[in-house]
């Protein structure tokens, strides 16, 4: 058999690869440089005016996000310990329940739910779910416990195609001797091929958290924006996206304007931490 000889038909495209990947190199520096840049004011203010204080409050001349820090990380991992548990089930569902027509629906639902834009999820939660949480906790029914079952509602789909391609094809290789020595798949999922997937969990549970520290709308809409570390399930908070959103809407300079920029370094170096962890994770 002949291959064809090396020409230079197609340097172009290299040319091509050359410069996506140095526009794409260029453009994530320059996005860190610029919110390094412009967040600098806001580290140079010292006293009441910290960024790194509990009290946000402009009036007066308080600008700390650490409770906007400490929203976002609460809201994330209660979306995330709601929403992992039910994407494994669902999984384990999809991966051993017969084909039968409500698990072909299950698995549509799924994947369309992967599709749908997040402030449908936020509307949705605001009509519905909101009066039941304000009957059963008073207030406004804007609150941690609201925008946690919406955001774990959000994330959980992707969790679900994640587990479900990392555990399903672990699960075809031993079907063929466990079927033949009288195990089920429910039973070869359970007890082979669980344990030989941790790493498959954590990449998912990286995946669902890194989704739900950066989503804008649902915490927006939901959790009711109070600047304040929430101590119970009905109370409100504020996460560093949310605060983004609202600075940029009614900021247009000052210590309270710089704090988005901290906010945004923050959210930035939260999303590259998850994205090595899961690099890290898929080359061992």
């Amino acid at each position: 058999m002949e291959y064809p000889k090396k020409t230079h038909d197609f340097s172009w495209a290299q040319t091509y690869v050359y410069l996506a990947a140095g526009f794409v190199l260029a453009s994530v520096i320059l996005l860190v440089v610029m919110i390094v840049v412009f967040a600098g004011p806001a580290l140079l203010e010292q006293g009441n005016l910290g960024i790194f204080t509990w009290h946000w409050n402009p009036y007066q001349g308080h600008f700390g996000i650490l409770p906007m820090v400490m929203g976002s990380i609460i809201l994330s991992f209660s979306a995330l310990f709601l929403a992992l548990p039910l994407a494994i089930s669902l999984c384990g569902l999809m991966l051993t329940a017969p084909k039968h027509l409500a698990v072909k629906v299950l698995q549509a639902a799924i994947r369309f739910m992967t599709a749908i834009p997040t402030v449908v999820y936020a509307f949705v939660g605001v009509l519905l779910l909101t009066p039941l949480v304000r009957l059963t906790f008073a207030g406004s029914g804007l609150s941690l416990l609201t925008a946690t079952l919406v955001l774990a509602l959000l994330i959980m789909p992707t969790m679900v195609l994640v587990l479900n391609s990392g555990l399903g094809f672990k699960l075809d290789e031993l079907c063929p001797h466990g079927l033949a020595i009288g195990l089920d798949k429910f039973e070869l999922l359970w007890f082979f091929v669980f344990p030989r997937s941790k790493k498959t969990f954590l990449a998912a549970g990286l995946l669902g958290f890194g989704r739900a520290v950066g989503d804008t709308l649902i915490p927006l809409m939901l959790a009711g924006n109070a600047p304040q570390v929430p101590q119970g399930l009905g109370q409100s908070l504020r996460t560093l996206s949310a605060h983004m959103a609202l600075v940029t809407a009614n900021e247009v300079g000052g210590a309270a304007y710089s704090s988005l920029f901290m906010a945004g370094f923050l959210l930035l170096g939260i999303s590259a931490l998850v994205s090595i962890i899961s690099r890290a994770l898929v080359k061992n």
